[in-house]
């Protein structure tokens, strides 16, 4: 089974910036991408982005044009870059490998461990 180990998130001011990176112990699979997905307290876990072996990808609606989502296939590694973040953006981030078609993210049970990105105001 492949293991995902995530890095960053922290406490962060409105309007600031950080940088999530998650590795795979592994190859992953050739048609899986990989995800973040983030879940606050009492909310539904929504996706943040999703990116592709081909560098196609998916953003969540409502982190569109603050986050950029990146893969290195060589070292298995994905990075999350959010820029101009919001205290609704306060959650626990996960990183995961899904299936993205041309309009669906669909999750796969590959998650890492978490990690607790708090923005406060």
């Amino acid at each position: 089974q492949v293991q995902l180990v995530e890095s960053g998130g922290g406490l962060v001011q409105t309007g600031g910036s950080m940088t999530l990176s998650c590795t795979a112990s592994e190859e992953i699979p050739r048609d899986y991408a990989m995800a973040y997905q983030r879940q606050a307290p009492g909310k539904a876990r929504q996706l943040v982005a999703a990116i592709n072996r081909d560098g196609t990808l998916k953003y969540g609606d409502s982190v569109k044009g603050r986050v950029a989502i990146s893969r290195d296939n060589a070292k298995n590694t994905v990075t999350l870059q959010m820029n101009n973040l919001r205290p609704g953006d306060t959650a626990k981030y996960y990183c995961n490998l899904g299936v993205l078609s041309s309009t669906t993210y669909y999750p796969r049970d590959y998650w890492g461990q978490g990690t607790q990105v708090t923005v406060s105001s």
